[in-house]
């Protein structure tokens, strides 16, 4: 099998969990590359995620490993089997990697998790409101660079999956845009938290002792839990998260961040009356 010029965020986790389980069993590459008739070179770039690996293949190494998570392993399965060639194929070549990288960890995620403290989050913002973000960028993007932006933000928008929102209050006051922008986008949040799948809760800035509040996060659930994945901004691009160390501590803050919000009903009232006051 040719080996790809560069691997997505998807197959580099199959790789990060294949070396996870080889060394979780005590086995060295060279080893376990003689359970497949491999060299070390081959299990180091199936393991990068530059290679493939067959079901019957994978399925052998997580025998040898001594993983009897069936679930797990049907879940690794399912990512090295996957030929899907979604939407945001093309956008390849036109925007950064990583932007391909969360519009294929959304298509594949089963719930997503977000804390949002300054910006309204993508999934939620209005065309005019994911504009004014873009561009403030530095550098300044071009007006190709740009609408090529809005228009991946906008089309990831249409993937609907379970999706529990914590915004501060900061996120809703701060104006990126003029003020009829800034309205428009606090009506599109009141109409999207009536959505079945939306659950938006509100940090209201006189919220005493919360110093959880201050880091913005986005927990993206996997097929099964070990296949988590935390997504954090980082100064070129998305930083993807997978250690069951780290999952833990994340998994653990969005819960006390979502006990101490406002509750639904009350979160859609509070961004109602900032609305009417713009």
């Amino acid at each position: 099998m040719p080996l790809r010029r560069e691997a997505t965020a998807r197959q580099m986790r199959l790789g990060v969990e294949l070396r996870r389980l080889r060394e979780g069993a005590g086995l060295t590459a060279i080893e376990a590359a003689a359970l497949l008739g491999a060299n070390r070179a081959q299990m180091s770039h199936l393991e990068s995620g530059l290679a493939g690996v067959s079901e019957e293949r994978l399925r052998r190494l997580a025998s040898h490993y001594a993983c009897t998570d069936e679930p797990f392993i049907d879940a690794l399965v399912a990512m090295a089997t996957d030929r899907t060639r979604g939407w945001w194929e093309e956008f390849r070549g036109l925007l950064p990697t990583s932007f391909l990288d969360l519009a294929e960890l959304d298509h594949h995620c089963s719930f997503r998790h977000e804390v949002a403290i300054l910006y309204v989050p993508g999934l939620m913002q209005t065309e005019d409101y994911a504009r004014a973000v873009f561009s403030a960028r530095l550098p300044e993007l071009t007006s190709d660079e740009l609408e090529l932006r809005v228009r991946h933000r906008i089309r990831r928008q249409q993937v609907i999956i379970p999706y529990k929102l914590v915004i501060h209050e900061s996120a809703l006051r701060i104006r990126v845009s003029d003020r009829a922008a800034s309205r428009a986008q606090l009506v599109r949040l009141v109409d999207l938290s009536e959505a079945d799948h939306i659950t938006l809760r509100v940090i209201p800035f006189d919220l005493d002792d919360f110093a959880t509040a201050s880091s913005t996060m986005t927990y993206v659930g996997g097929p099964v839990s070990k296949l988590d994945t935390v997504v954090r901004d980082a100064p070129h691009g998305s930083l993807f998260i997978d250690s069951e160390a780290q999952l833990n501590v994340y998994r653990t803050r969005f819960r006390r961040v979502e006990d101490a919000s406002l509750a639904p009903a009350r979160s859609r009232d509070f961004i109602h009356k900032l609305a009417k006051e713009l």
